[in-house]
C-alpha cells in the first residue's frame, strides 16, 4: 500500500476501456496529463469523463487498459491506496465537526500527531482559518466547497480530482471560486483533474482541456486553440456557440478554400480547414461576425475597411446581455445565426425584429471542419447550448 500511496509524476491513461454490460462508458481511452498541471474533462453529461475520474480514484476498475501515476501502475488498488483526492459536488463534510476537524479528519485517521497544524495550515491555504471552530451548517456554499477542497489537499495527494465541484453554486460564486480554485492550484503545484459539463468553468480555470464525446477523445489542448479552430464537428457545437453551416469545396483561392454554403460561397483558411475536397461543415464564432444596415457597411473598426463575407439577414431577436448586445437573425438558407456586437457606443445601432441587416466577418476567422457527425446539429446551424445536468455521483468520502 505504501507503494501506490508513495508514486509520483504525470498520471497516465493507456488504452483504457470501461464497459458496463453491453455498454462502453469509456472507450480505449489514453491520455498523459503532465505533473503539476490543471487539467479539464470536458463533456456532455453520458460522454464517460465520470467515469474516467472514478477508475483514476480506484472506485470503479478498468474492464481492460492500465492507469498510472509516474512509473507505479495502480490498476486494481483500491482508493485508499492511491495517492488521490476526491471533491465531489456534494462536498460530503461531516455535519457534527467543526471545520478543523473536518480537515483534521484524513491525518488523524492516518496516525498523523500534528494533524490538528496540519488543517491550520491548509484552513489557511482556502482562507477559511478564521472559520476554523464552526459546523459546516454554518458556512455558506461557497465556503463549504473550500473546506471540501482543504480536506482533500491536507494530505498532499499527487492528484486532486474534481467532479463539478462548482455545480451547486449560483452563477456570480461558482465564477468567484474558479479564480480562487486556479489559485490554490497555482500555489500548492498539485495535479488537478477537473470534471464538468461547463465549458466556461473548464476554459477558465484548465492549462489543458480534453473535450470527451462516446466515451473518446475528441480533441485536446490549451484552451483559446481549441475555441479558436476546433477539429470536428462536436467540437465546435459543445464548446461555446458556432454558426455552422453545412456545403461542398468548389476550389480554391490563394490562401482560402472556397465553399458553397446553401448557394454562398465562402472562403476558409487552408490552414484552418480539415477539408479540401467534398462536403464540409464551415464554421465562425458569433463574436467574430459583424452586422449593418446594409452591405458592406460593417467595417472592422481598427482597419477601417470592408470586412469580407457578408450574407442578408432578418433579425429575429434582440437580447441585451450587459457587455454585449445578441442578436439572432435568420439567413437565406433558412438557419439561424447569432451574432454578438460589444456596447462600445452610447447610442448603440437601433434593430428590431423584422428588420433587414447584412452580416459579415473576415473570412481568416473561419474554420472548416469535417461534415460527417453534423446530425449532432439537428438541422440547425445555430449550436444548441442546452446541455442537461449530470445526475449526481454518490457521495464519497473525500479522504479515502
Amino acid at each position: 500500500m505504501a507503494g501506490f500511496r508513495e508514486a509520483t509524476g504525470d498520471l497516465r491513461i493507456e488504452d483504457v476501456t470501461k464497459s458496463f454490460g453491453d455498454f462502453t462508458a469509456v472507450d480505449d481511452l489514453t491520455l498523459s496529463v503532465p505533473r503539476g498541471s490543471f487539467f479539464a474533462l470536458l463533456g456532455p453529461s453520458g460522454c464517460g469523463k465520470t467515469t474516467t475520474l472514478r477508475m483514476v480514484a480506484g472506485l470503479e476498475q478498468p474492464t481492460s487498459g492500465r492507469i498510472l501515476i509516474g512509473d507505479t501502475d495502480l490498476t486494481g488498488s483500491r482508493p485508499y491506496e492511491r495517492p488521490v483526492n476526491t471533491v465531489f459536488q456534494s462536498y460530503a463534510l461531516f455535519p457534527h465537526l467543526s471545520v478543523r476537524d473536518n480537515v483534521a479528519f484524513g491525518p488523524k485517521r492516518r496516525g498523523h500527531k500534528d494533524a490538528l497544524a496540519m488543517a491550520d495550515q491548509t484552513l489557511e491555504l482556502v482562507q477559511l482559518q478564521h472559520l476554523a471552530g464552526r459546523k459546516p451548517a454554518q458556512l455558506s456554499g461557497g465556503q463549504q466547497q473550500r473546506v471540501a477542497v482543504a480536506r482533500a489537499l491536507v494530505n498532499r495527494p499527487e492528484v486532486l480530482l474534481l467532479d463539478e465541484p462548482l455545480g451547486a453554486l449560483d452563477l456570480k460564486l461558482r465564477r468567484q471560486m474558479q479564480v480562487e480554485l486556479k489559485r490554490i492550484q497555482t500555489e500548492v503545484g498539485l495535479t488537478f483533474i477537473h470534471v464538468t459539463h461547463d465549458q466556461e468553468e473548464a476554459m477558465t480555470m484548465a492549462d489543458t482541456v480534453a473535450v470527451m464525446n462516446h466515451g473518446r477523445i475528441e480533441q485536446m489542448g490549451p484552451p483559446a486553440a481549441m475555441y479558436d479552430l476546433p477539429a470536428t464537428a462536436f467540437v465546435a457545437n459543445f464548446v461555446g456557440q458556432s454558426n455552422l453551416g453545412e456545403g461542398r469545396v468548389t476550389g480554391r483561392d490563394g490562401d482560402f478554400v472556397v465553399a458553397d454554403v446553401h448557394g454562398s460561397t465562402v472562403k476558409i483558411p487552408a490552414s484552418r480547414c480539415a477539408v479540401t475536397d467534398g462536403r464540409v461543415l464551415f464554421g465562425v464564432r458569433p463574436e467574430k461576425v459583424h452586422l449593418g444596415r446594409t452591405s458592406h457597411d460593417v467595417i472592422d473598426r481598427d482597419r477601417k475597411v470592408a470586412l469580407g463575407d457578408d450574407l442578408q439577414a432578418t433579425v429575429l431577436d434582440v437580447s441585451f446581455i450587459g457587455v454585449a448586445t445578441q442578436y439572432l437573425v435568420q439567413v437565406p438558407s433558412g438557419a439561424t445565426w447569432s451574432v454578438y456586437e460589444q456596447n462600445l457606443d452610447v447610442d448603440p445601432i437601433d434593430l428590431r425584429p423584422g428588420d433587414q441587416v447584412w452580416i459579415e466577418w473576415d473570412p481568416a476567422h473561419a474554420f472548416g471542419v469535417a461534415a460527417e457527425g453534423a446530425e449532432i446539429l439537428a438541422g440547425s446551424v445555430l449550436a444548441d447550448r442546452t446541455i442537461p445536468t449530470p445526475p449526481a455521483e454518490t457521495p464519497q468520502d473525500a479522504t479515502s
